[in-house]
């Protein structure tokens, strides 16, 4: 039987196996496993009932569940390659109606940006919500993608693109006659900002953020304030190139 009210769930994807930064979620800022920092922050959206985190079956990511359990985070193990997979699998796990895709390589993630994507995705009726569709307009790192079970479901069954499905939600936004998709959009273009972790330069900004609040209860905005105060933070990752989705 359906709930009146939908369950939503953040699945928050994990691995090691990073090929730039190895072992980068599990790095420290100010105290923390990175992973840490980002269940930390995505637990305080206030439209999210409950956090999962996504990892691998692989051997090598066997220090991610022992984390995971021993914070009480809800873990689930899935595929390496097929993230797709891995998300579908999670959500059924987990029972959700609505679905939230995060990464554990964004530690500035921010809780109100993941309830703004919410309330978009809920305002009228539509199968995807996300920051991320271009033109993007918020810094890189503060991704959000919302995703109704039943759009991420047609999309399991359908994809039959082994590189889509490595990135999961490609056959939904790249197919806008068939999803009804919805772009949430900041007042001003703030994509040359770079707040993921996928390299030592990358981590290097985001370490001296952290180093700088000593906590993760700060918002997006303080973040662009300290740069202000900062210029010269912004040069440390600027040159750093984007991997692009096939």
């Amino acid at each position: 039987m359906r709930r009146d009210t939908p369950r939503i769930v953040a699945i928050i994807q994990a691995r090691t196996g990073s090929t730039r930064l190895p072992g980068k979620v599990l790095l420290p800022l100010a105290g923390e496993p990175m992973l840490a920092r980002v269940v930390g922050r995505v637990s305080r959206a206030t439209r999210v009932h409950s956090v999962a985190v996504a990892t691998t079956e692989s051997r090598r990511d066997e220090d991610l569940v022992v984390l995971c359990t021993s914070r009480g985070w809800p873990v689930f193990r899935g595929s390496e390659v097929d993230l797709l997979d891995r998300y579908y699998r999670a959500a059924s796990e987990y029972r959700a109606d609505v679905v939230i895709r995060v990464t554990s390589d964004c530690p500035l993630i921010d809780p109100g940006i993941i309830d703004r994507v919410v309330e978009e995705f809920e305002r009228q009726p539509c199968d995807y919500a996300s920051n991320t569709i271009e033109p993007r307009t918020f810094p890189r790192g503060l991704d959000v993608e919302t995703i109704g079970f039943r759009a991420l479901e047609r999309a399991w069954r359908e994809d039959k693109d082994p590189a889509w499905r490595e990135h999961a939600t490609p056959y939904i936004y790249r197919h806008p006659e068939i999803f009804h998709l919805r772009s949430v959009r900041n007042d001003r273009d703030l994509s040359s900002h770079r707040w993921t972790v996928d390299t030592p330069e990358d981590y290097e900004l985001v370490r001296r953020i952290y180093d700088h609040f000593r906590e993760d209860g700060f918002r997006w905005t303080e973040v662009l304030a300290l740069l202000d105060e900062h210029p010269d933070w912004f040069e440390i990752n600027r040159h750093v190139q984007q991997k692009t989705v096939p």
